[in-house]
């Protein structure tokens, strides 16, 4: 259990993130080169998860770090660098779908999704279920037979371990809807991974 106060990680955190802006600001390759190695797994899970299909994870992992070089100067350091970055890479996807079709994955949302509901959160997930079971590949198969928008908020939230708030900005949701997803996303990702549960 880490003993530090609140106050001093939420300043070694912004330290860290102001660090980071400068740095982009400069296009320091040093810079570019460690946030690559620290974030490169996280992102290309986010985004094979969230396409379903490496080659184009491949292609969306490749040009988010190009936008990230090239609007660097953007990021103020204010959020935390893994909430800009994600973002980046759904707005790149979003951008995409935009083009092929004028539907946007947004829009795919069920009408009632923005009804609050709140999630107990002392109750095991299904992660936690089948993770203890090292099963992790039938949970990476199970989340990519669900709706995007489900899927990018399970995978948010119990890979990346982001908070709710987070997710919020990463989607640019109100939080009802991220909760709203999320209860669903898991009522959805229980009954595939135990169907004779729910008949």
């Amino acid at each position: 259990m880490n003993s530090y106060p609140t106050a001093t990680l939420d300043a070694t955190a912004a330290e860290a993130n102001a660090a980071i802006a400068v740095g982009l600001r400069r296009r320091d390759p040093d810079l570019m080169d460690q946030l690559i190695e620290t974030y490169q797994h996280r992102l290309f899970r986010y985004l094979l998860f969230l396409t379903g299909n490496r080659d184009a994870a491949q292609d969306f992992f490749q040009e988010t770090w190009v936008r990230v070089l090239e609007r660097g100067a953007q990021y103020g350091g204010r959020a935390r660098f893994d909430t800009w970055l994600f973002t980046i890479a759904r707005n790149l996807i979003l951008d995409q779908a935009r083009r092929r079709t004028p539907i946007s994955l947004d829009e795919v949302t069920d009408p009632t999704s923005d009804r609050p509901l709140e999630i107990a959160g002392d109750m095991p997930s299904p992660f936690d279920h089948f993770q203890s079971q090292e099963k992790a590949a039938v949970v990476a198969s199970a989340l990519l037979s669900l709706e995007p928008l489900y899927r990018e908020v399970l995978v948010l939230r119990f890979h990346e371990e982001m908070s709710l708030d987070e997710i919020a900005k990463i989607s640019h949701s109100p939080l009802s809807t991220v909760k709203s997803r999320l209860y669903r996303g898991m009522a959805a990702l229980k009954a595939v991974l135990e169907p004779g549960v729910h008949a």
